[in-house]
This record gives C-alpha cells, structure tokens and sequence, in this order.
C-alpha cells in the first residue's frame, strides 16, 4: 500500500449526509450534502492540493474518491458530486502540488463493498502476482504515463496484416496524451460485470468458468448508457443505470472507457511494431508470435461452444503474455469497446476525443474469432452503440479530473 504524505485537515471539511457547513472565506468551503452529494469549493490556493475522503461514520475508516485533487478549478462547476449518501472530507496540503496521476501505480477497486467501493492504490504488483481476486472481486488498473512527447498511432504502410480495404483507417500520425491515466491490467470479467450491474449476460456461460473470463455481449450502451452515454465527445457523462453510472456512483471516481488514444497508446507501451512484445507477424492467419500474447483463431478460438472451458473461445483474463505494462490480453481474447466515434482519425492531435459524431462506436484489439491479423496493435473495428456478440467487451479506464 503506497504510503501517504502528512496532510492537514481544512476546518469543517467532515460532513454527515444530513448536515454540513463551511469553512472561513479564505479557505476551503463545502456546501452541505443536502442529499446530492455535491461538494462546492469557495477558494482554491495555489500552494495546497486537495482530496475528497468518505466514510460510513465521521469515526471512519476514511477512503479516497480520488487520491489527490491537484486542480480542483479543473472542474467547470466548481463542485464535486458523489449520490452516494455518505459522509464525505476534504483533505489539504501545503506541499508541492502532486498530481493525481503519481497518486499509486495501481488503482484498486473492491467491488464487494456495500454501499460504496472502498478505492485503494498500490505502488507495486502483490508478493506472488494478480490472484483470481483481481480478476473477480477488484478491479485493478495500471498508471500509463503521459506521452513524452508523443507516440506514433496507426501503422507503418509495410506492416503484414495492415487493412488493404480500409489503408486509412491505420495512417500513421503523431498524437500527444497530456496527462496520465490508469486502464485495467485485466479486461473487465463477467463476475466483476455480475457485481456491479447485477446480470450476466455473455455467450460464454459455463458455470465452473464464467467468472474470471471477459464479459462479452454487452453493448456501448449496456457500459455508458443511451441518453447521457450516447454524448460522448460533447461530454463525458453516463447514465446512471448503466454499467459506468454504477461504478462512478459507488467510488466517486470519473471510471469510463478509454478513448480510441489512449488504448492504442496503452496497448503498445512503447513498441512499434505489429505486437506489443515487440514482434511484428509472419502469417496473417496462424502466427507463433500472437500465440504468444493472447488468444485468437488458431490457439483456442476455434474450438468453442458456449459451454466450454476456457481452453475454448474466450480465456480466462491473463492468461497470456502482458505487455510492458503489465497490461493482459490487449491482443485478442475479445474486442474492447473505446469511446470514440468510428472516422478515419486525424492527424497531430492533442488528446483527440474522436470524430464529432458517426454512426457506429470503436472497438479494438482484436479477438478470440480473430487472425493474427486482426489482433495486431493498429486494426479498428466497428459496430453500433447497442450492438452486441460474443466477440466484444472492454477494459474500464480512469482519467485525472478534467480529462477524457
């Protein structure tokens, strides 16, 4: 567990979800819960950062929602809103600003917890590794860093497997991410799905397998929402009823899917080649190489029925070689929806949010149905926001306040 830094407390920053007050004009101010869950700040330093902690009791035990607000003014409304009813702490410093991003390399969720996820970050991997546990009960996501200065999406004209009936739809392009953010080190599994929304939904049924296997059958809609979700990139908000309104509500933690960027960037931690282990492939169909580092056609999927165990159809989450971020199955096992708008992307872009608008929704990374082709790191499929199959699910993701 990372070991915090000595913080102060702001004067009566502990409210009960019934009660509340605020603090003197020059330092920080919260607006009592009043049963919405809104914290608003009157004044920001430029000397301290801040996190919100909440409790069931003001006896504690006190949990991050966010593991240090650096900016607060990055929030247009200057509030900060959790409907959990819970009693709720700002926390100051006086120290160097330090951004969320350097907050823990993992952020850890615990999907057990009732009514709220308890939020924790670790600096390292556990003694012995991942255990079923982060793969079914907590939910795990790994800090990527902020490009340095940028990275090279899409892929190189020469590259085997590279669409020949869609050349633009991998151009190569210079794209900057500014900020930090975490991605699951697992795709999301139909247990962690089954926690938190309540259902099961995916083809892949088998009762003795199903929880640390990807969920699949869920539509963008089914993660994000089809009134508030369908916004994206106007905005970034959720419905409540879906499977990221949940979760944001039970952590207070801006959790979504990443953007097209940001998965390409995460996938690839640092190569250039086909495969993030640093291979480009020699067969476009049945390849050594993708074997390697995830499941696809010629090593499992081919085999499958919808009873059958993980040595069919989709795998069990890690089962394969991670990248150089310790990041499973970001090559096959099933596709991972994104939030952007499917368009050919542009070119030297800052964090790019997608097209404006389109008719169908990103997923990338190829699957457990796929050739090795279709599970290097720069393919892009497509499919509508409310569609659903077997072949797609996603991995969730967590920006610093005010980003994508």
């Amino acid at each position: 567990m990372k070991r915090m830094q000595t913080w102060r407390w702001v004067p009566a920053a502990v409210l009960l979800a019934v009660g509340g007050g605020t603090g003197r004009a020059d330092e920080l101010a919260i607006q009592s819960f009043d049963g919405t869950g809104r914290l608003s700040f009157n004044r920001v330093t430029t000397a301290e950062t801040y996190r919100v902690e909440w409790a069931p009791t003001p006896a504690g035990p006190w949990t991050n929602t966010w593991d240090a607000l650096a900016n607060i003014a990055q929030f247009a409304t200057g509030s900060y809103t959790c409907s959990v009813p819970m009693c709720y702490r700002v926390v100051a410093t006086v120290t160097n600003a330090t951004p969320p991003q350097q907050q823990g390399l993992y952020l850890v969720v615990d999907l057990t917890g009732s009514p709220s996820y308890p939020v924790t970050y670790l600096d390292a991997v556990p003694p012995g590794g991942w255990t079923d546990e982060h793969k079914t009960t907590k939910l795990v996501l790994r800090r990527i860093p902020a490009t340095t200065p940028d990275f090279t999406m899409g892929s190189p004209s020469g590259e085997l497997g590279r669409e020949p009936w869609d050349p633009g739809s991998e151009t190569q392009r210079q794209v900057t991410l500014t900020s930090d953010f975490y991605l699951g080190v697992f795709e999301v599994t139909q247990r962690q799905w089954e926690l938190v929304v309540g259902n099961k939904p995916s083809w892949f049924n088998n009762a003795t397998y199903y929880q640390t296997r990807p969920v699949e059958t869920v539509s963008y809609n089914d993660i994000r929402g089809s009134s508030a979700g369908a916004g994206w990139p106007a905005n970034g908000n959720v419905d409540a009823s879906s499977f990221m309104g949940k979760l944001r509500d039970r952590t207070g933690l801006p959790l979504d899917l990443p953007t097209e960027s940001q998965w390409e960037y995460a996938c690839r931690a640092g190569t250039g080649t086909a495969l993030n282990s640093g291979y480009n492939l020699t067969s476009t169909g049945q390849d050594a190489r993708m074997a390697e580092v995830g499941r696809y056609w010629y090593n499992g999927g081919s085999s499958y029925s919808q009873s059958c165990a993980p040595s069919a159809g989709t795998a069990a989450a890690g089962s394969y070689l991670a990248n150089q971020w310790g990041l499973y199955d970001m090559h096959g096992n099933v596709w991972e929806w994104c939030l952007d708008w499917y368009a050919t992307n542009p070119g030297g872009v800052t964090d790019p949010p997608g097209a404006s608008s389109g008719s169908y929704r990103v997923f990338r990374g190829g699957s457990w149905g796929s050739y090795a082709d279709g599970c290097r790191s720069a393919p892009r499929g497509y499919y509508a926001p409310d569609g659903r199959t077997g072949y797609v699910g996603f991995r969730a993701c967590c920006a610093p306040p005010g980003q994508p």
